[in-house]
């Protein structure tokens, strides 16, 4: 009983820093007096909290406000230099990883170039483990401040994979689409990563982590449901219900570039047909475009050969006259993903869509109004007029401090308190390496 009195104590301290850390981190700064009717905590609770992550160097002040008649009030707000956080975008063009501080700010970034269909294992793990060595040492960072590194990654992530002989278990990715079968991600990138051992690894989907950078910071802020597409060489989505502050928050990656646009269509690289992604996704339109007749040098990426598409259909002024191939082959592409945003306006009702991913934000200034259109012909219209259809806000990095919200929300939800060493580390090197045998051996 006492052993039980001892943890319910525990995490009734751990869930009063949790809320006030929370509400400082997304409405702050807020004064001592406003966190109380916030939180609900008394301001005995308030004052013992405070002072506990003050004197953690979680929390700091954030100047003074006057009050009616009183003292001025303190302002708090997380401390930007309470710790740092690394995101990954593992992309289908290249590695982005950036280091940033408690309010997300960049303090260091770098990018590996991945080839057209490069996506060997080994080749991005390697990526990842000189790209996490470069940002920390150009930031002059001490790992050991860490709370945690976040990964978004194509494909469908097995958040418990198997266990292994050595009894651990991590998540595994099921990347169809770019060659990645059973990939025991999480296992190689612990072996290969040079951090302290206790620094806590999330991966998940980057449609998701896009989602999740998007309703905390950009268009989805203060929506009760909202769908995030990502659009890149690729195509995904995902939904999300529920403020940031919600415990019953939910967030939800979807497959949905393999969703039917076009019955007997186009062979989409996943192996099926008439998929949205065959004729959305970047990768996807610069095929299209070559087979069209778009002069496209033959070893054109694909961001290369978007950019020319665009460029060939809406050309600047006083240049050639607009290309009809590639205007027709544009609002083809708009159609299918007005088609495919009504799927997901009449399948969950969202406030909002959000359109996001490199590809999406070039094609969305172009195409816009005419997928909103066919969105609103494709969609129940009751669903479609309480629906909104915008650009994401957040830029070409969404799916980077998403990835990086991953480890933050963690942090967030454990009321500010750090993994204690040895709790969450890599497993003994021997046993990692046998996990990259193994599944060396499962793709040969």
């Amino acid at each position: 009983m006492a052993e039980r009195d001892r943890r319910t104590v525990r995490d009734l301290r751990r869930g009063n820093r949790a809320r006030i850390l929370q509400r400082l981190y997304f409405d702050g700064p807020l004064s001592r007096q406003e966190l109380g009717p916030v939180t609900g905590l008394s301001s005995g609770s308030i004052s013992n909290v405070v002072a506990e992550l003050s004197a953690e160097g979680l929390l700091e002040e954030a100047g003074v406000v006057d009050s009616d008649g009183g003292r001025p009030r303190t302002l708090l707000r997380v401390a930007p230099d309470g710790g740092l956080l690394i995101g990954i975008d593992i992309g289908e063009t290249r590695v982005r990883v950036e280091l940033f501080d408690l309010s997300l700010t960049e303090l260091a970034r770098t990018e590996r170039l991945l080839a057209q269909h490069g996506y060997d294992v080994d080749r991005v793990v390697g990526h990842v483990r000189t790209a996490v060595a470069d940002v920390l040492r150009d930031a002059g960072a001490d790992p050991r401040r860490l709370l945690g590194i976040g990964v978004g990654v194509p494909g469908i992530i097995e958040r418990d994979g198997p266990e292994r002989p050595d009894g651990t278990r991590g998540a595994v990715v099921h990347g169809q689409t770019i060659g990645w079968r059973a990939v025991p991600l999480e296992q190689l990138l612990r072996e290969a990563v040079d951090v302290p051992a206790e620094v806590p690894l999330f991966i998940d989907n980057g449609a998701k982590t896009l989602g999740q950078a998007e309703m905390w910071f950009g268009g989805g802020r203060g929506a009760g449901a909202a769908a995030i597409a990502l659009i890149g060489s690729g195509v995904g989505a995902c939904v999300d219900h529920g403020d940031v502050l919600d415990e019953d928050r939910a967030s939800l990656a979807l497959e949905w570039g393999h969703t039917t646009v076009q019955l007997r269509g186009r062979r989409c690289r996943c192996g099926s047909v008439g998929c949205l992604e065959a004729y959305a996704g970047a990768e996807a339109l610069r095929e299209r475009w070559r087979e069209a007749g778009g002069p496209l040098p033959e070893d054109a990426d694909d961001e290369t050969a978007l950019a020319a598409l665009l460029a060939a259909a809406y050309p600047a002024p006083g240049g050639p006259a607009p290309d009809p191939v590639a205007l027709a082959l544009l609002d083809e592409t708009a159609e299918c993903l007005g088609a495919a945003l009504a799927d997901l306006v009449n399948l969950f009702l969202p406030e909002r869509v959000l359109i996001g991913g490199w590809a999406g934000l070039l094609l969305g200034p172009r195409l816009l109004p005419e997928i909103r259109r066919y969105a609103d012909a494709y969609a129940l219209s009751h669903a479609a007029a309480r629906t909104t259809i915008e650009m994401g806000r957040l830029g070409p990095d969404a799916v980077t401090v998403g990835a990086a919200t991953l480890p933050l929300a963690a942090f967030l939800t454990r009321g500010g308190s750090r993994p204690a060493p040895g709790g969450t580390g890599a497993p003994p090197r021997t046993a990692a390496r046998t996990v990259r045998e193994r599944h060396r051996a499962s793709v040969t």
